[in-house]
Formats: C-alpha cells, structure tokens, sequence
C-alpha cells in the first residue's frame, strides 16, 4: 500500500465511505485534531510515570482512534446497503466515559482539594499533560461545531468532554508524583 495516493492533490479528501469534502471542512478539521490530541497523549505515555496511567492513556488512545473513525464517516453513509455498520468497529460507550470518571475518582482521592486555577507547568511532562488537556478542548469545540451541523453519536462528544477533565486531573496527580510545584493563579487585587 503506498503512502501517497495523489487525490487530494486539489484539496479534497475522502471520507470513510468514499465522500469527497475539502481539506478545510469541519469534519476533517475535527478529526485531524483529535489525531494531534492521541499524538499528544503518546508523548505524555512516553514519559517516566505510572504503569496505571500509562495503561489507561494506551485505552485513550485506542478510543481516539474510535472517535477519529466517527468523525470521518459521513452520517450519511454510515449503514452499508445491506444495513451493516459501515465502521464495524465498536462505538465510544458509557463504560468508556465512566472508566474516565473512575480514573478521575480515583486520582482525586490521592490529591490535595483544588481551591484555586492551576497555571500549567511545573514539570515537562505536567506540561506534556495541560498541552494535551487544551488540545482535547478545541478537538471538542470543533466536534460540538460539526455536531450541530451533522449529528454523530453523542457519546462522542461525552468522551471528549470527560477526557480533558482527565487529562487536568492526571496532570495534577503527576504533579504530586513528580514532586513538582503547583502555582495557584490568585488574581491580583487592582488598586
């Protein structure tokens, strides 16, 4: 199989299920996204920490992958003619929203109260984390745009929201385990 296929030569691609839309389209830029996300989320894998979380972000990106798939099929064309599924691959579940909740539960049992904003840093795989956190908000923002334009499952769009919640949440537990500083953001008064 080759690489390079020349058809989007002229700006178009192709869809899962053979649509042809431009590179710019929501859709394409809502998958895409969430492709940078899932690389992102390697990177953080890739780092000195916990095998736990290190399991549960192999499970992220596994389901990212679902997620992509999603976006990148026209609703449309989502049911093969003899009424198959055309991705015949499982779909985002509430299991997999509550193992995020769970994780986050979990972490959250460990960790000081938050009382205030956290400014991202600290360490660079703290970092690593807030990045992907801010990359899982727009990849959000631009499922919610398409959503309105052309629903999709709306487990979908549950996933993504519950993840960057994760992805705040890790960051703060891989904060402790680092023994990296967490900067509250405290507004200064103005005079």
């Amino acid at each position: 199989m080759k690489i390079y296929t020349k058809t989007g030569d002229k700006g178009t691609t192709a869809l899962f299920g053979g649509t042809r839309v431009p590179k710019h389209h929501i859709r394409i830029d809502s998958y895409g996204t969430v492709d940078e996300l899932n690389s992102h989320i390697g990177l953080i894998r890739d780092q000195d920490i916990d095998a736990r979380s290190k399991e549960i972000l192999v499970n992220v990106q596994d389901k990212l992958f679902t997620v992509g798939a999603v976006l990148a099929t026209d609703p449309d064309k989502m049911t093969l003619k003899n009424g198959k599924d055309r991705l015949n691959i499982p779909r985002i579940n509430e299991e997999d929203i509550e193992l995020l909740e769970t994780e986050m539960d979990d972490m959250n049992d460990h960790l000081p109260p938050i009382t205030h904003f956290v400014l991202p840093g600290g360490h660079t795989t703290v970092s690593y984390c807030h990045i992907a956190r801010c990359v899982c908000r727009r990849a959000e923002r631009l499922a919610t745009a398409l959503y309105d334009i052309s629903p999709f499952d709306d487990h979908t769009l549950k996933y993504l929201n519950r993840l960057s919640d994760y992805l705040f949440v890790l960051a703060r537990k891989l904060s402790k385990d680092l023994q990296a500083e967490e900067i509250k953001w405290i507004p200064k008064k103005i005079e």
